[in-house]
């Protein structure tokens, strides 16, 4: 098996909330010297076929991929599936039934903004939608950008959407025991995403990490766009503590809003097992 050391395996197209199609990145990708890829849109795999055949047309080596909603201990976690077979029908239903919440919830905060002066941000919103099921908080914060609400989607996210702020509605995503058994049973592999952005506290994140592991989850991003160098160490310990593999990924959205571009990030710990080792299989 190759030896992959620029593997980006958290990005986001148009089929979710980002800005590109999967094909301009899979070329983005292959020019920035990523050795191996995966698009993880939101609950949907509606790109991940057209990704298959972009990455294959550039050469570049490549795995399925999703970043599926969960809530635990009432915050909203994400994980990574890589690897899976994305005909399998279980994982279809579950990602069915995690995307029909986005709608209702996209309305009521729409609602919200309304009550605070600003109008118009559902349809506004939808402008920034490539697919409507997928209507999330990223698009609403181009709309307040676009509109000059908000200078950036920085100030955004420090004014609006965000719990305590106008916009900000709770939702009820997949289960962590859910979630993971989706990804399992379609033969990949589950990563917990960028977990130092979650707001927990040192028990609880034990405890996302003991409950992640008892499921059968295998993986966590170490080296990952929202993570700082100090939270490269703290995660490649936790990965060492739960006898996890590592995982790397840019959660690469937009040229014009994403910190870190694809291809961009440092290596991941030597010590580390790379979770791309667990999936040699299923590379394409």
């Amino acid at each position: 098996m190759p030896t992959f050391q620029n593997a980006d395996l958290h990005c986001h197209s148009v089929v979710s909330d980002g800005t590109l199609t999967p094909e301009a990145l899979a070329a983005r990708a292959k020019a920035n010297g990523v050795e191996l890829w995966a698009l993880t849109d939101h609950d949907e795999i509606g790109g991940v076929q057209r990704a298959a055949a972009a990455a294959k047309a550039v050469g570049l080596p490549y795995l399925t991929g999703v970043e599926l909603s969960v809530t635990f201990a009432d915050e909203t976690v994400h994980i990574v599936g890589l690897g899976f077979d994305a005909e399998n029908a279980d994982l279809g239903r579950g990602l069915a039934d995690t995307r029909d919440g986005r709608g209702p919830r996209a309305r009521e905060m729409a609602a919200q903004l309304e009550r605070v002066g600003i109008a118009g941000a559902y349809e506004g919103a939808l402008r920034f939608v490539g697919n409507p099921a997928l209507i999330s908080r990223t698009h609403f914060a181009r709309f307040l950008v676009e509109t000059g609400v908000c200078r950036d989607t920085s100030e955004v996210f420090r004014r609006y959407l965000t719990e305590g702020k106008p916009g900000y509605v709770p939702h009820r995503w997949a289960s962590l025991s859910d979630a993971v058994h989706w990804i399992t049973y379609a033969g990949g592999v589950a990563v917990i995403a960028h977990p130092g952005r979650y707001k927990f506290t040192a028990n609880e994140e034990f405890a996302l990490f003991s409950e992640f592991k008892a499921h059968g989850g295998r993986g966590v991003e170490v080296v990952t766009g929202s993570h700082t160098p100090a939270e490269y160490g703290t995660y490649a310990d936790m990965a060492r503590e739960f006898n996890l593999a590592a995982s790397r990924g840019s959660d690469f959205h937009s040229p014009e809003e994403s910190r870190t571009d694809l291809g961009g990030l440092p290596p991941l710990p030597a010590d580390l097992e790379p979770v791309w080792t667990l999936l040699r299989d299923r590379i394409q």
